[in-house]
């Protein structure tokens, strides 16, 4: 199982970069009592409008095939098979006048839906 300190794509283990912004919304939250000892699992399933989905969920538990990404107190899970379709992305937190989310700039997608959850390569 890898680790890496990523502040934006670079060769190495993850090729998943981070920004200070989603560092920090992520460590905030995981800082909260209901996901305290918690990291955020970043994966990518068949479905959604485009053909691949983003999910977002908490996870206690490191499996093999994991990868996990830390930076300023952020703790993130990617697993294998969704790290190839996430290679050379960057995760963001953007806030606008609409609201918060957080936001994943893949190269690798040639089309995303509206909405930004979901991709196709």
């Amino acid at each position: 199982m890898g680790q890496v300190d990523a502040s934006a794509p670079a060769p190495g283990l993850a090729d998943v970069g981070v920004t200070d912004s989603a560092a920090r919304r992520i460590a905030w939250v995981l800082s909260q009592d209901d996901y305290r000892g918690r990291m955020l699992r970043i994966s990518v399933s068949g479905g959604g409008c485009s053909g691949f989905q983003y999910g977002f969920t908490f996870d206690e538990d490191r499996v093999d095939g994991d990868v996990l990404i830390e930076r300023d107190g952020a703790r993130i899970l990617i697993d294998d098979v969704s790290l190839d379709l996430l290679k050379g992305s960057v995760i963001d937190y953007v806030e606008d006048m609409i609201g918060a989310s957080f936001a994943i700039r893949n190269p690798q997608a040639k089309s995303s839906c509206g909405c930004g959850n979901s991709f196709s390569t």
